[in-house]
């Protein structure tokens, strides 16, 4: 209980610090990449805090600075702090509306940029989808959790469309990203921290300029087949390790 006290109030003050610095830069920054600054230091915070090592692996698999769509699986909070503060690429991130109304937090990602997604698949979603897939095309990066939330029980869920639909407007290479250990430290419906060891492992790039909207279906199969492999590799090396 101490150490999950002590773990959220450097979350709380860093969202805090952070989130004004932030704002302060967002007028004069209006691609966002001071702000991106600050969001990595923001993740690096919640790691350390908590004792969370990170071990990537992969990173020679990507050639040039992108644009990319990165696509990882998600299995707890963690996730977000392990690639912002471990993923070397400037990067928005592809976020459920929900998110956005969260006090501060919410405001700070709207500064940076961050695009906002309704799951009811709404005029203003079709029109965010285009306004994504353009900026994209002009060389922003982006990071989506296709499963659209944590894992309940640690499987990898069924995958939504949307980032695929992104994908395939763009025009541009999807990174499929296999994350283990965030659940064992802060899993889904649960506030308690714990410490430990989070392992990505990055893929080869998807390359989706030959696909159209109804090559969606194969495109999914995939990349999920891609993460699902390599998140079973890393989950048993971590065992292996453990005994």
């Amino acid at each position: 209980m101490i150490r999950t006290i002590f773990v959220w109030s450097c979350i709380v003050v860093a969202t805090l610090i952070l989130g004004l610095f932030a704002f302060t830069t967002y007028p004069f920054d209006r691609k966002g990449r001071v702000v991106h600054h600050y969001a990595r230091l923001w993740g690096k915070v919640a790691l350390l805090a908590n004792r969370v090592k990170v071990k990537i692996k992969g990173m020679d698999r990507l050639n040039g600075k992108g644009p990319y769509i990165f696509m990882s699986n998600h299995q707890g909070s963690y996730d977000i702090f392990a690639l912002l503060g471990h993923l070397p690429y400037q990067f928005k991130w592809l976020a459920k509306k929900e998110l956005f109304s969260i006090p501060f937090l919410g405001w700070t990602m709207a500064a940076a940029g961050y695009i906002r997604i309704d799951r009811e698949g709404t005029r203003e979603t079709v029109e965010a989808m285009n306004d994504a897939a353009q900026k994209i095309r002009e060389g922003m990066s982006v990071v989506i959790f296709p499963e659209g939330s944590r894992s309940k029980d640690g499987s990898i869920q069924p995958f939504k469309k949307g980032g695929f639909t992104l994908a395939i407007k763009a025009k541009v290479p999807i990174v499929p990203i296999s994350i283990s250990g965030s659940r064992d430290i802060m899993p889904k419906d649960k506030l308690t921290a714990a410490p430990g060891e989070i392992r990505m492992l990055i893929d080869h790039p998807i390359e989706t300029q030959h696909y159209s909207s109804k090559d969606r279906e194969p495109l999914m199969k995939k990349v999920r087949e891609t993460i699902s492999k390599n998140f079973e590799l890393i989950s048993q090396e971590r065992s292996e390790e453990k005994r």
